[in-house]
């Protein structure tokens, strides 16, 4: 079995929408960690409609995997293995 690619996902308001400083860091809406890259996207995509008609409010998806194991980052060519949802 594969190791799980954990991602995390969750949003709040930020002060540009280009950017990710978010203006209550403590009052973030989390979503969930979820094992691999298509189920957050879903997650990230539900929470993001649910809040589309609100333009200072974004939602990201944050690499666990990364973060936990520092020392074998996933190369971005790699991540061709973690399917993208349309």
């Amino acid at each position: 079995m594969d190791k799980p690619l954990l991602h995390l996902v969750f949003g709040g308001e930020v002060e540009d929408p280009q950017g990710e400083n978010f203006v209550h860091p403590d009052a973030l809406d989390v979503i969930g960690i979820f094992p691999n890259y298509d189920a957050a996207v879903k997650a990230w995509r539900g929470a993001s409609q649910s809040r589309v008609d609100e333009a200072n409010v974004k939602y990201v998806i944050v690499h666990l995997h990364r973060m936990l194991d520092p020392e074998h980052p996933v190369k971005f060519h790699e991540r061709a293995n973690e399917k993208r949802v349309e």
